[in-house]
């Protein structure tokens, strides 16, 4: 036992490591877990593992054993391609991997534990010779990471109702390599001071200005705060065979993301060049509601349904961002409008107990477009709208599984207010392994 506990230790020493995730329902997955994936994203109502933590804590009284390790490892894989005209590119962040953790503990009427998951994000990356860079002959990229660290509780009102919920540290991590012409970067100006202020209307008619930071790692990125969230949530037995559960999920309060002094630097065609330090002003992530139902239709076959309400206007209306210069001296003040829309996403998904040991799961998930066109940027594509799922778990001994799903989001195109063509695709993976006790 201890040297069980002393790999589970490491295992979460190991997953506080910021991870970068691909937009999917907006900067959100789809579905957090194997199980809950498989089915659509379906996970309100019935029993998805530890992953309940990141989805509905009053779900974790479900689970069949007094203790649950949930180990696991998600991949995302986003196709992002770009066109102008004859120009064309194609981003070559096409492959993101995200472990998690969590385990679970029964005592009495209560269920506490931990998890550690990636929240989501987005990003892209294109080379120095494509359209992206301006000429500057340099690469364009951004990596938005948002994980968890959970502390989940559920207890057992009475024999049909289980209340749940959680307190959680949450972490935001952004590296951003941006290219724009001199205009376009002047249009993006709030305010500026001192000598840098001084500088600005000169760089005005550059053909390339550029906004840099990045520590050049795929777990982490040179801007990053820290901060809290909650959850609270219900699980409701109206009969043996059906059930309805919902969560709300409270917004961030996460500080200003920063990077380190002399992190970041500012850059122009014609030989401007500076460094110091930038601040991302008040990112958060959004509050959230859902509510689902799980119908056991046949005893073998279940139908289940999730109705979410992400609330991305009330943080998504512009990226703020401040570089205070190290060197010349002054500061200056972008705005990114982003004018993100609230966004409903509908799930359902079936799974099939083919055999006393094998379950087989499928779905289908669809998130409206938060983003209006006219403000879709090519580093920040979140537009992905469907996404259809499969999934398994096979169990093996007398309490431990290992679980599977794969997603698969047709492209999702747009057209950007700068005219750019923008087309998002993915296939997403996990694969969890769970050991009951």
């Amino acid at each position: 036992m201890t040297k069980r506990l002393n790999s589970v230790a490491a295992a979460v020493l190991a997953l506080t490591i910021p991870m970068a995730a691909q937009a999917t329902n907006g900067m959100q997955l789809e579905g957090y877990g194997p199980i809950a994936a498989g089915m659509g994203g379906v996970s309100m109502a019935l029993n998805n593992g530890v992953a309940a933590s990141a989805n509905n804590p009053a779900t974790l009284r479900l689970m069949a054993t007094s203790a649950r390790l949930d180990l696991a490892i998600g991949h995302l894989g986003p196709d992002v391609q770009l066109s102008a005209g004859p120009m064309a590119s194609k981003s070559g962040g096409t492959s993101y991997t995200m472990p998690a953790f969590g385990y679970a503990r029964r005592s009495g009427d209560w269920v506490y534990g931990v998890g550690v998951f990636a929240q989501g994000g987005m990003g892209t990356e294109f080379g120095a010779d494509s359209f992206m860079a301006m000429g500057s002959g340099k690469p364009v990229r951004s990596e938005l990471g948002v994980g968890r660290a959970i502390l989940p509780l559920a207890y057992k009102a009475s024999q049909q109702l289980t209340l749940g919920g959680s307190v959680d540290l949450v972490w935001s991590t952004l590296d951003l390599r941006m290219a724009a012409s001199g205009a376009q970067l002047g249009q993006m100006v709030t305010g500026a001071t001192g000598n840098l202020a001084q500088a600005l209307p000169a760089l005005g008619g550059a053909p390339w200005a550029r906004i840099d930071f990045s520590d050049g790692t795929e777990y982490s990125g040179e801007a990053w705060s820290r901060g809290w969230a909650a959850k609270l949530g219900f699980h409701y037995k109206l009969s043996d065979e059906l059930s309805v559960g919902g969560a709300w999920h409270s917004r961030t309060h996460l500080s200003d993301m920063k990077t380190s002094p002399g992190g970041a630097s500012m850059s122009a065609m014609g030989g401007f060049a500076d460094s110091g330090s930038l601040r991302v002003l008040d990112f958060q992530m959004p509050a959230q509601t859902a509510l689902g139902v799980a119908w056991q239709a046949t005893p073998s076959l279940m139908v289940a349904a999730d109705v979410k309400r992400i609330a991305w206007k009330g943080v998504m209306d512009m990226l703020r961002m401040r570089y205070d210069s190290a060197g010349m001296g002054g500061s200056v003040s972008f705005g990114l409008p982003q004018q993100w829309k609230d966004q409903t996403v509908t799930a359902i998904g079936l799974a099939w107990s083919a055999t006393p040991a094998l379950t087989l799961r499928a779905g289908y998930n669809h998130a409206s477009n938060p983003i209006p066109d006219l403000f879709v940027n090519p580093l920040f594509p979140a537009t992905v709208e469907k996404h259809y799922t499969a999934g398994l778990s096979l169990k093996f001994g007398e309490s431990s599984e290992v679980s599977a799903a794969l997603s698969k989001s047709p492209a999702a195109r747009v057209v950007s207010g700068s005219g750019v063509g923008i087309s998002h695709a993915q296939l997403n993976g996990q694969l969890m392994i769970s050991i009951g006790f």
